[in-house]
C-alpha cells in the first residue's frame, strides 16, 4: 500500500513538471508525460496551443501522423480537440536505453492544407527493477592475489534510465572483499569487486557473497546475484583487449554470415592462465539474435537482417577471461549504413469524388503524401501522373501533394479517371511504386437536347382518323439521368387562326405526333409548327425544331357542274338552228372538282340522248357539238343525260340534263312550254309569257335579219341560253385552279351572246350580235336601244380570272333585256374565280 501511494505520488509530481513545461518551439508543440500512462489520458488541448476552436479542429479534418503508423500511441479526441493516450506506452521497449524518448508526430489540417508538429515525449518512471545478466558470478581467484586487486562484475541491467536506472551496489558484509563502483568508457557504469583482505586457501577455498544492486527510483528497486568465489593458485595476469572502443560501418543489406570484425585480447600468463576466451557483457535478446561470437577467436558474425531504418546503430559489450578467471571489457559500437532498400509509399489522405464537371480549373481533387524510410538522397522523392490527363501534382508541404484540375471537365466526354501516380526516390538504384485511385466526375445540366433532323416532314392523307400518328421526332441529351432526360411539347403557336394543340397532339416522353381531328385537303393543304424538346435539368434547356405537316389529297369531291345548273327543280334549254351543220358547237358543259391533281381531272360522257348519233360531247373539254348535219326529220325536242366523272380511285362522277330545241323560227317557242315548266306554273309566268308573245312581232324582223347574217357568215354558231340558269348558282370551290383540258371551264372561252327574259320562267330568247370592235375595252356598262345592257371586260389582276361574261380582249358580252320584265327577275350574272386561297379569294 505504502508503495502504491508513493508511485501515485511520484506519477503527479511528473505530471505537474511536464505540464508546466509545455511549449512550442520553432512551431513545433510539445507536451511530455510519464510512460505506463492510462488509455484516454488527457495530454493537452490541441485546439487551444493551436489557437483554433474545436469545431474548427474538426471540420479540418485534424489528424495524426506519423513515419511509423502500426503504432499510434496518441490520438485526436475530435469533439473537443484534446490529444489523448490511445495505447500503452512503455519507454523501454519504445526506446530502450536512449536518455530522451519521444513520439513525432504531424498535425494534418486540410481545407486549406496546414501542416503542424507535436513531439510527446515520454518520460521514464521507475517500472523496471536491475537485473544480473547472470544468477550466479563465478569467480576464480589465486590465493597469491594482492591485496587491493579488482575483479570486474558485469554491471546489473536497468531498463530505466537516469535516477530511475542503477545507482548504487552493496555488498553483503565478508571479511575479504568490498564493492567499487566505477563509470566504464563511454560514462558507463561498472563494479569491481575489490580485494581487502589477500585469501587464505587452505583457510577457505569458496567464497559466497551477495550483490545487490539499487536504483535511485521512487521507491526504490534492486536486484541481487550471487558470488561464487573459487579460491586458484595464484594468476596474476588478466586479458588485454587490443582496443578498448571498437567501431565499424555495416551496410544494412549485408548478408547472413557477414563477419562484422574480429576483437582481440592477449593475457601475458602461459598456460592455462593464459587461454583467453570471449563472451558478450549484457545485450539484449534481440540483439543476441542478430549476432554471434566465437569465443575461441573472437570472430562477431552477423546472424540476422539489418534494418537502418528500425536501428541504426548498435553497441555490444564483450568480456575477454583467461583459464582462471581473470577478464576485461571492451565495447563494440556498430553503425549501420542506410542503403536504399525501401521504395517510396504513397498514402491517399482525402480524395473529393465525384468532382463536378463544371467544376474551375485548379480545383483540389485529392491530397496525398508519401514517405520513403530511407535517410538523406535516398529519402528525396518525385512523383509524376501517369497519361494525359486533366490533373497535375502541387506540392504543399513536406512529403505532402495536392492533385488539382488544369482544365474544364466534361464528363460527356470522360465520365471518369484512373489516376495513376508514381513516386521515385533519387537511391542508387532508384526505387519507386505507384497508386492508381478512381475519380469520378458528375454531371451539370450544359448541353441542350438535339434533334436528329434539322426539320421534319410528315404527309398525312386527308380524312385521317384522330388519332393517327403522323409523325415521331427525336431528340438526344447527352447528360446523365434526370439531365438527359428530354421531354416533348408543342410551341404555343396559330395554324390558320387556330391553336396548333386543336390540330396535334405529343406524347411527351416518345416525341410521336397525333392528330387531333381529320384534316380536309380542301381547305388548307399544309402547315408548319414547332417542337420543343426540354430536358429535366435544373435551370432546364431546351432546343426546337420546325415540322412540315402535308395533306395529300384523297378523291372524296364529286365533280360540280356550274353549267347547267344542277337544280333539279330548273331546266336547262338551248335552242339550236336546224340550219346547224356537222361539228357546230351547241353547248358546253362546265364543271369542277375540289380535288387536285388526277383526282380533279375530269372526262365527259352522254349517257343518254333522244337521238344518240346526233350529238357528241368532247370528252375533256365539255363542249357539245352536233356529229352530223340537222336533218328536217330529227326531233325537234333533244334530251341530252351527260356524266362528269373525275380520275380518281375510285372515280366520283355527277350527272346533268341538257334540252335541246332545234329551230329557226321564234314562233315555235310555244313548243318549249312543255319542256320549261311544270303543271303547277305560276300564274305570273303565265301573263309574263303573254307578254313577251304580245311584243315578238315587234322582234322578229330583227331576229330574222340576225340570223341571215349567221348563217351567211357560218363562222360561229348562235347559241341559246336562258339565263336563269345559264350561269351558275353555286360557287367555284377554294384553291380553283384552271387545268387546261381537264374539262373546267377556260378563261379563254368566250360566247358571243346572251340573251334572256328576265326570270328564270322566261320562254323566250333573243339573240343579238354586235361587232367585237364596237366598244372599247374599258367601256363600262352603257344603255343602248331596245333596253340592252353592253357588258365590257374590266381590268383584272393576275391572280384573278373570270368565267362569265367572257373575259378576252375587244369582245362585247352583251345580254337582252325585254322591257316587259318585272322587278326582280334575274338579267345577268358575271362568274369569276381567284386561284388563292382563304380571304385573299
Amino acid at each position: 500500500m505504502e508503495y502504491k501511494r508513493s508511485f501515485v505520488l511520484s506519477s503527479l509530481l511528473i505530471l505537474a513538471s511536464t505540464l508546466s513545461h509545455l511549449q512550442r518551439t520553432n512551431g513545433d508543440i510539445t507536451y511530455a508525460i510519464p510512460e505506463e500512462t492510462k488509455n484516454g489520458y488527457i495530454i493537452g488541448n490541441l485546439a487551444k496551443d493551436l489557437g483554433i476552436s474545436a469545431k474548427t479542429l474538426s471540420a479540418r479534418k485534424a489528424r495524426l501522423d506519423m513515419d511509423d503508423a502500426s503504432m499510434r500511441y496518441c490520438d485526436i479526441k475530435a469533439n473537443t480537440g484534446e490529444l489523448i493516450v490511445a495505447q500503452r506506452i512503455d519507454r523501454e521497449a519504445l526506446c530502450g536505453p536512449k536518455t530522451i524518448c519521444v513520439l513525432k508526430y504531424e498535425i494534418v489540417l486540410e481545407n486549406p492544407l496546414e501542416l503542424n508538429h507535436v513531439v510527446v515525449e515520454i518520460m521514464d518512471i521507475n517500472d523496471n527493477s536491475p537485473i544480473f545478466a547472470n544468477g550466479v558470478i563465478e569467480l576464480e581467484i589465486r590465493e597469491s592475489t594482492d591485496k587491493g586487486t579488482r575483479f570486474p562484475i558485469n554491471e546489473a541491467h536497468d531498463a530505466d534510465i537516469g535516477l530511475n536506472g542503477v545507482q548504487r551496489y552493496n555488498l553483503q558484509e565478508n571479511d575479504h572483499f568490498s564493492f567499487v563502483l566505477h563509470k566504464k568508457p563511454g560514462e558507463g557504469k561498472y563494479g569491481e569487486l575489490l580485494l581487502d583482505r589477500e585469501l587464505d586457501r587452505e583457510k577457505q577455498q569458496e567464497l559466497t557473497l551477495l550483490l545487490t544492486a539499487i536504483d535511485g527510483g521512487t521507491p526504490q528497486r534492486s536486484g541481487t546475484v550471487v558470488i561464487h568465489v573459487k579460491v586458484l593458485d595464484a594468476n596474476d595476469n588478466a586479458p588485454v583487449f587490443s582496443q578498448n572502443v571498437y567501431k565499424i560501418r555495416l551496410p544494412e543489406n549485408s548478408p547472413f554470415g557477414t563477419l562484422v570484425l574480429t576483437v582481440s585480447a592477449t593475457d601475458a600468463d602461459e598456460g592455462v592462465n593464459g587461454e583467453v576466451t570471449y563472451e558478450f557483457g549484457h545485450i539484449s535478446r534481440d540483439v543476441s539474435k542478430l549476432f554471434t561470437l566465437d569465443s575461441k577467436t573472437g570472430n562477431v558474425v552477423l546472424n540476422g537482417t539489418l534494418d537502418f531504418e528500425r536501428e541504426p546503430s548498435y553497441e555490444l559489450g564483450i568480456k575477454a577471461k583467461d583459464g582462471l578467471g581473470l577478464a576485461s571489457f571492451a565495447n563494440v559500437i556498430i553503425e549501420i549504413v542506410d542503403v536504399n532498400d525501401n521504395a517510396p509509399v504513397i498514402h491517399l489522405k482525402s480524395l473529393n469524388s465525384p468532382i463536378p464537371e463544371n467544376a474551375l480549373p485548379g480545383t483540389e481533387v485529392a491530397i496525398i503524401n508519401v514517405q520513403d524510410k530511407d535517410s538523406d538522397g535516398n529519402q528525396q522523392i518525385r512523383c509524376s501522373i501517369h497519361g494525359n490527363v486533366p490533373f497535375k501534382l502541387n506540392s504543399s508541404v513536406k512529403n505532402y501533394y495536392s492533385l488539382v484540375t488544369t482544365s474544364e471537365l466534361d464528363r460527356e466526354l470522360v465520365s471518369e479517371y484512373n489516376i495513376t501516380i508514381t513516386a521515385t526516390d533519387v537511391g542508387t538504384p532508384p526505387l519507386s511504386s505507384f497508386k492508381t485511385f478512381h475519380i469520378s466526375v458528375s454531371d451539370v445540366n450544359d448541353n441542350p437536347p438535339v434533334f436528329k433532323e434539322q426539320y421534319y416532314s410528315a404527309y398525312v392523307p386527308e380524312n385521317n382518323k384522330p388519332g393517327l400518328s403522323i409523325c415521331t421526332v427525336n431528340a438526344r441529351d447527352p447528360d446523365w439521368r434526370q439531365n438527359g432526360t428530354v421531354f416533348y411539347s408543342l410551341s404555343p403557336r396559330e395554324v390558320h387562326g387556330v391553336q396548333v394543340s386543336s390540330f396535334l397532339s405529343i406524347n411527351g416522353e416518345t416525341g410521336v405526333i397525333h392528330a387531333v381531328r381529320s384534316f380536309d385537303y380542301e381547305r388548307f393543304r399544309s402547315f408548319q409548327f414547332h417542337v420543343i424538346a426540354r430536358d429535366n435539368g435544373s435551370p432546364p434547356l431546351s432546343s426546337n425544331v420546325t415540322v412540315s405537316v402535308f395533306i395529300t389529297d384523297e378523291n372524296d369531291n364529286a365533280p360540280q357542274i356550274l353549267y347547267p345548273s344542277p337544280d333539279g327543280n330548273s331546266y336547262m334549254t338551248e335552242m339550236v338552228p336546224k340550219s346547224a351543220l356537222s361539228g357546230s358547237l351547241v353547248s358546253k358543259v362546265i364543271a369542277v372538282d375540289a380535288d387536285s391533281g388526277q383526282n380533279a381531272w375530269l372526262s365527259y360522257h352522254i349517257v343518254k340522248s333522244t337521238d344518240p348519233g346526233l350529238f357528241t360531247i368532247g370528252l375533256h373539254s365539255g363542249e357539245i357539238r352536233t356529229q352530223r348535219d340537222i336533218a328536217e326529220s330529227d326531233n325537234m325536242k333533244q334530251n341530252l343525260i351527260v356524266s362528269v366523272k373525275d380520275n380518281g380511285k375510285p372515280s366520283l362522277s355527277t350527272t346533268c340534263a341538257l334540252y335541246l330545241v332545234l329551230s329557226d323560227n321564234m314562233s315555235e317557242i310555244s313548243e318549249l312550254k312543255d319542256m320549261t315548266h311544270n303543271e303547277d306554273t305560276s300564274k305570273l309566268t303565265f301573263y309574263l309569257i303573254i307578254s313577251l308573245v304580245s311584243v315578238s312581232t315587234f322582234f322578229l324582223t330583227f331576229i330574222i335579219l340576225v340570223l341571215a347574217v349567221k348563217f351567211c357568215q357560218r363562222n360561229k354558231p348562235r347559241l341559246l341560253f336562258d339565263a336563269a340558269v345559264a350561269i351558275p348558282s353555286t360557287h367555284f370551290p377554294p384553291n380553283y385552279a384552271e387545268v387546261d383540258g381537264a374539262g373546267t371551264l377556260r378563261s379563254s372561252y368566250n360566247y358571243d351572246t346572251y340573251l334572256t327574259t328576265g326570270s328564270r320562267t322566261s320562254d323566250f330568247k333573243f339573240v343579238t350580235c354586235y361587232n367585237e370592235n364596237s366598244l372599247p375595252i374599258v367601256s363600262t356598262l352603257r344603255k343602248g336601244n331596245e333596253g340592252d345592257v353592253h357588258c365590257s371586260l374590266m381590268d383584272l389582276r393576275d391572280s384573278e380570272e373570270i368565267l362569265h361574261p367572257a373575259p378576252e380582249e375587244n369582245s362585247i358580252m352583251t345580254e337582252v333585256v325585254p322591257k316587259g320584265t318585272l322587278s326582280g327577275s334575274l338579267v345577268s350574272k358575271v362568274i369569276a374565280m381567284d386561284a388563292d386561297y382563304g380571304q385573299n379569294a
